[in-house]
């Protein structure tokens, strides 16, 4: 189990407290389920399909209602989707990064906040490039951007790595490392995986069963405990 006494006087960014969810159909997704995110940084989740690891993150995002519990942060989230293309939506990488800055903000501020997006994510000067013409590493990288124009900075990752080819997988994954250690104001993030190795890179990693969460471990000692999943099988 991870150590956070250093940590403990402090505000934890996220705390999800006796959390239930039960689908319109009775099923139910989430059971009591308790997360607390002791420090900024990259946090993963596992567990398979159906444990209720989607469902937290959109909970969390404010998409989905809870029956019961509660939610408690400091942080303002952001859901950044498996596919990139289902939250990019206007044709320019500009115009698409504009449409999540908040409205009092005037144009140069506006401007700017598009301008430092982009070259947070390596893709600065692609304001007028059309979104058609990136990659689909660069579609999740404009994704992210866009979570930072928006001031964001709790970011909800659900598997943002599964449909991209593998160099494109460690560019998103070492994007949102280094987003995580900044030592100006590093953000929080929590994230979905079903690749195995890309927990050599986190803070901590919890397992996720029947709508509960076990505790917080090392990377390596999730990966030592847990056989290769099947692809598609977090």
């Amino acid at each position: 189990m991870l150590q956070d006494a250093p940590t403990a006087c402090l505000r934890s960014p996220l705390d999800v407290v006796d959390l239930t969810f039960d689908w319109p159909t009775g099923q139910p997704a989430l059971r009591h389920c308790n997360l607390r995110i002791p420090r900024a940084g990259l946090w993963m989740l596992v567990g398979s399909n159906g444990s209720g690891k989607s469902t937290l993150l959109r909970c969390i995002a404010g998409l989905l209602e809870p029956q019961a519990g509660r939610i408690d942060t400091v942080l303002r989230p952001a859901l950044v989707f498996q596919n990139p293309d289902h939250q990019l939506l206007l044709p320019s990488c500009g115009s698409d990064l504009m449409i999540g800055l908040r409205g009092q903000m005037g144009l140069m501020h506006r401007q700017l906040a598009v301008h430092q997006a982009l070259g947070q994510v390596g893709l600065l000067g692609f304001e007028q490039r059309p979104i058609h013409t990136l990659s689909g590493g660069q579609k999740q990288r404009l994704a992210i951007a866009g979570t930072l124009a928006a001031q964001a900075d709790l970011l909800l990752l659900d598997e943002p790595t599964a449909l991209l080819d593998p160099e494109s997988q460690r560019e998103v994954l070492h994007l949102i490392r280094r987003l995580c250690s900044g030592s100006d104001k590093p953000l929080t993030a929590l994230w979905i995986t079903h690749r195995l190795e890309e927990l050599d890179l986190c803070d901590g990693a919890a397992l996720m069963e029947a709508g509960r969460l076990g505790p917080w471990c090392s990377g390596a000692s999730m990966r030592s405990q847990l056989a290769p999943l099947p692809e598609g099988q977090a």
